[in-house]
């Protein structure tokens, strides 16, 4: 389905950072009650997928108030350094507040960076995440390429995106939850009923599944795959940079 059938356009989403500065002060304690929690452990499930024994720099972009970036220091301690980038200095704001009161052991960073046109050198990390954002993106094609330049060979993408279930009646349920309940709880408490409308027009707008995988490969990622998290509501991608000198 196309950003523009589902009532999303690329000029707003050129906009989305400013709809999150707008939101920035509620979305984390907004965004427990929505997910009930199972957010967090779907970051949690994350760091079971980063590369295996060696040192890592981890590169999370549209980090938002950093809560992956967080997740993953927390969790693996071969985290060596870690950057995060967004668009919304609202977000990042309450990100840097966070890194400064959890004092992280990694040397950590909260920096403005576009996902389609990062600011770092070609294979400057080992690691790329990007947790709920990629359909924010006005050009989710440029910004998987990004991630493949930024990698390291044998370095790894890991992308958390919200889906579609496949069963009929969840998907169902799913979709009355995400067009009438949601939006109309996030409006409540943010006062911004626009965002939360987005969320549930981005999500149905976004590809996913083997669609999304496709989208990798073409971006020349190998090893691509697909994890569906409770019954498809988010999945878990990841894609891996090839060597380019095998031994």
């Amino acid at each position: 389905m196309s950003d523009q059938k589902a009532g999303v356009n690329l000029q707003e989403k050129d906009r989305t950072w400013q709809m999150f500065d707008r939101i920035a002060q509620t979305y984390d304690p907004l965004n427990r009650v929505l997910s009930m929690g199972i957010d967090k452990r779907w970051r949690r499930r994350v760091a079971r997928h980063l590369p295996k024994e060696r040192p890592l720099e981890l590169l999370d972009m549209a980090t938002g108030t950093g809560d992956l970036l967080i997740t993953l220091c927390q969790a693996e301690p071969r985290i060596q350094r870690a950057l995060g980038m967004d668009l919304s200095e609202g977000m990042l704001a309450i990100g840097r507040q966070k890194l400064q009161s959890l004092q992280l052991p990694q040397p950590t960073a909260l920096e403005t960076g576009d996902a389609t046109q990062v600011p770092v050198k070609d294979g400057s990390f080992d690691v790329v995440t990007i947790a709920f954002g990629i359909r924010n993106v006005s050009d989710v094609s440029a910004s998987l390429r990004e991630m493949y330049r930024v990698l390291r060979p044998n370095g790894r993408a890991i992308i958390l995106e919200f889906s579609l279930p496949r069963l009929r009646v969840m998907r169902s349920l799913y979709l009355l939850y995400f067009r009438r309940i949601l939006p109309f709880i996030g409006a409540l408490v943010s006062g911004d009923r626009y965002a939360y409308s987005y969320l549930n027009q981005s999500v149905e707008a976004f590809p996913y599944g083997e669609a999304f995988c496709q989208m990798m490969r073409e971006a020349g990622f190998t090893q691509v795959e697909a994890h569906p998290l409770t019954f498809g509501i988010a999945t878990l991608y990841q894609g891996d940079k090839p060597n380019a000198h095998p031994a």
